[in-house]
């Protein structure tokens, strides 16, 4: 089995020692981005709705470089800040990006840096 890594300029680089995404076999496994701007380094948003809706187009972008979208994920991994303040405005604007049959998902409470919201994804594309 072989990995490749994905990068985008659209999304924001990494900053520690990962890859934005690794494509391996038909999936591609993105780390966990949150709302940074990848022009300017900084958080977008002081709300959990304008982090999640910036964290989802980080996200787009990184699985556009193969080719893939939001209709290819099958599994999320959803860390919330405040999960029981936030729950519910986070999952509006994650419905509003998703078709049915949703992603699976698991959504939990982590002690973020600086941010409300962060999200890795598994996507699928038949090779």
């Amino acid at each position: 089995m072989s990995k490749r890594e994905l990068r985008s300029a659209a999304a924001p680089a990494p900053l520690g020692t990962y890859s934005q995404a690794l494509v391996v076999g038909d999936f591609v496994y993105t780390s966990g981005m949150g709302p940074i701007d990848p022009k300017t380094g900084e958080v977008v948003g002081d709300d959990v709705a304008s982090q999640t809706r910036q964290t989802l187009a980080n996200l787009t972008a990184v699985l556009a470089e193969h080719g893939l979208g939001l209709d290819d994920v099958v599994k999320s991994t959803v860390h919330l800040q405040e999960l029981h303040r936030d729950f519910a405005a986070y999952d509006e604007v994650y419905r509003a990006h998703f078709n049915q049959p949703y992603p699976v998902r698991t959504t939990v409470g982590s002690d973020l840096m600086n941010i409300l919201v962060e999200i890795d994804f598994v996507a699928y594309k038949k090779s």
